[in-house]
């Protein structure tokens, strides 16, 4: 679906001559490729497609303050119109109490007791909340659920 998505707002953008998003889906297509083509062909769902995104815009996050540092306002501006553009791909984000609710019922599914189990935890999380969910936010919220039982 998310692959359909992509090749359909691909040909809107070569319509549009819209630069930005044509070159941000261009890449994003190249990322999928490069990554579908590691190891053993096979082909990417939806789920690592969104994490070939999310890597992505890690990318630029981490980039975004070395373009500042350096007084190159021409890149931050570029980075940050490739960062919308690659943001509406991603689910919307999980708020505070969405995400310590999926905390709390994860912990309760697995009897975890303590930082022992965090990773047991973190197995059956991480899927559910990747792409909406920092994974150091959630690992911290982890952590500190387990250590407060």
């Amino acid at each position: 679906m998310l692959r359909e998505r992509l090749e359909a707002d691909l040909k809107q953008a070569l319509r549009e001559h819209d630069q930005t998003r044509l070159s941000v889906i261009r890449l994003v297509k190249a990322a999928i490729l490069t990554q579908e083509t590691k190891g053993p062909r096979r082909s990417l769902d939806d789920a690592g497609i969104l994490e070939v995104i999310a890597r992505e815009i890690k990318e630029r996050l981490e980039a975004l303050p070395e373009f500042e540092r350096g007084g190159r306002t021409d890149l931050v501006e570029k980075a940050r119109r490739e960062l919308a553009v690659l943001r509406e791909y991603m689910p919307p984000p999980l708020s505070e109490t969405e995400l310590d609710a999926l905390v709390d019922e994860v912990v309760a599914r697995t009897g975890a007791q303590g930082p022992k189990d965090m990773g047991r935890v973190m197995a059956e999380l991480m899927p559910v909340v990747r792409g909406r969910a920092d994974g150091r936010v959630v690992s911290e919220k982890v952590r500190a659920r387990l250590t407060a039982s």
